[in-house]
């Protein structure tokens, strides 16, 4: 990325007819005013330089969050347990796996931290009865209908630019997921496939309502939503004690699956759009059959291969294009 510049700007000197130019070097020569001025323009400007050099970092982070969020599917049905339990422990154990990584939550009830606390519970309750009353591909497709979604909201409440590269990616992502799946795409599970639309929905109103906080605590609404999942779905739990594998499956879910990535996603979700926070999890999906072939011998066909590819491929140049430009322009 190169050094950060510094900025220097040039002023009027003490004759009408001379020029200062201010720098750090010589910015104890100028009269105060000129030099608060200079301190005032060249913080927001190395600020910006900054939030530049973080956004590859974050990319990072996706893409890390991504591949453990796609563990979720596999160990989801392989619990003998009710879904909302399911979804209550997962979230408990992951909350006491944040906090103690981050410390005490601040909460401070905002609209958006609420919104982004209901929403995640949404989500993450959802997702896991539609993966019940569903298959997993079936779950995880719809749920990634949250791009669509996040072009609208984003552009409504948060008043980002979504330009013609954003809706094509979006067209593109959108027709590779369906490519992949085409072969377990079904007409079944009609209970399973609305619960997943509705975690997709509420997917992408949590990443709106945690790209609100960018300046603010944003780990703290994925505290709060998890607490309130517990609040909702332990008490199930009573009615079907998981066994021992089935409570190891649980821990790894509140931890690798859950608790770990939301760290990592609400670190990322500050240095990038509500819509790359969206788009590049979506390798999420693509990595589930992956996994299924590693643990179970099951291997995709050759539309989940071609979709498996349009999507990384849109993903990939969507998140790419971007960091070339600035990298251009930080060298010039």
């Amino acid at each position: 990325m190169g050094s950060p510049k510094v900025c220097h700007w040039s002023i009027k000197g003490p004759f009408p007819d001379k020029q200062t130019v201010i720098s750090p070097e010589n910015v104890w020569r100028v009269p105060l005013r000129n030099k608060r001025f200079f301190l005032k323009t060249n913080g927001d400007f190395m600020k910006k330089e900054a939030a530049l050099n973080e956004r590859p970092k974050a990319i990072i982070l996706l893409v890390a969050t991504a591949v453990m969020w796609s563990l979720g599917g596999l160990l989801i049905k392989s619990i003998e347990a009710h879904a909302l339990a399911i979804a209550g422990v997962r979230s408990a154990i992951s909350a006491i796996i944040i906090i103690i990584a981050t410390g005490r939550p601040k909460f401070d009830w905002s609209a958006a931290q609420t919104g982004a606390a209901l929403s995640y519970a949404g989500m993450v309750i959802l997702f896991v009865a539609a993966t019940k009353n569903t298959t997993a591909a079936n779950a995880i497709l719809i749920q990634y209908t949250a791009p669509v979604y996040v072009i609208f909201l984003s552009a409504w409440l948060l008043k980002e630019k979504v330009d013609l590269f954003d809706w094509v990616t979006v067209i593109i992502v959108m027709a590779g997921m369906v490519m992949f799946f085409i072969d377990d795409l079904g007409m079944g599970g009609m209970l399973g496939n609305i619960l997943a639309a509705g975690s997709g929905i509420s997917f992408a109103a949590f990443t709106i309502c945690m790209r609100m906080q960018k300046d603010g605590s944003p780990i703290s609404s994925v505290i709060l939503g998890n607490l309130l999942t517990a609040l909702i779905g332990v008490p199930f739990l009573f009615s079907n004690m998981p066994d021992a594998r089935g409570w190891l499956y649980l821990a790894v879910l509140g931890t690798l699956q859950l608790g770990i990535p939301y760290i990592l996603y609400s670190t990322a979700i500050k240095h990038v759009t509500a819509l790359e926070a969206s788009l590049i999890p979506v390798i999420e999906p693509i990595l589930n059959p992956v996994w299924v072939y590693i643990f179970l011998g099951e291997a995709p066909g050759k539309w989940a291969l071609a979709g498996g590819m349009t999507v990384i491929t849109a993903v990939t140049v969507r998140c790419v294009v971007p960091l070339r430009s600035h990298a251009s322009r930080g060298h010039s």
